[in-house]
């Protein structure tokens, strides 16, 4: 048994130096040349199983605030009310949030639109 696996070595250096080798060097090759398809084969059934992915390089345009339920939000302590996204909106504390519908309602109560949030008080 040594003296074949010996012998499919020395092909195989042959057959890599770019002399003649014959059965043996065939054999390996159709084995090599079958790993790689199944492999290939093996990759392709992935792209069945993953979702498309879609990219976009445009940015996103918003022309008007979104207010999601139309709230909106004021502080206990203070007289503004912001949309719940604004810079102002997240430093009150959530105990002292006031939370409404409109900026109506906001208004009846007493509250006036936050300077520094874009959109109100339009």
């Amino acid at each position: 048994m040594r003296d074949s696996i010996g012998e499919t070595i020395i092909k195989i250096k042959a057959l890599l130096s770019g002399k003649e080798v014959g059965d043996a060097a065939v054999v390996v090759i159709v084995i090599l040349v079958g790993l790689i398809s199944f492999g290939l084969g093996r990759l392709s059934v992935l792209g069945e199983y993953m979702p498309p992915i879609s990219l976009t390089n445009a940015p996103l345009l918003i022309q008007e605030p979104l207010v999601v339920g139309g709230m909106v939000v004021g502080s206990r302590q203070g007289s503004k009310y912001h949309f719940p996204w604004c810079a102002g909106a997240s430093q009150i504390a959530e105990r002292n949030k006031v939370w409404f519908d409109s900026e109506d309602e906001a208004r009846q109560s007493g509250y006036t639109p936050a300077g520094n949030c874009k959109g109100l008080g339009d």
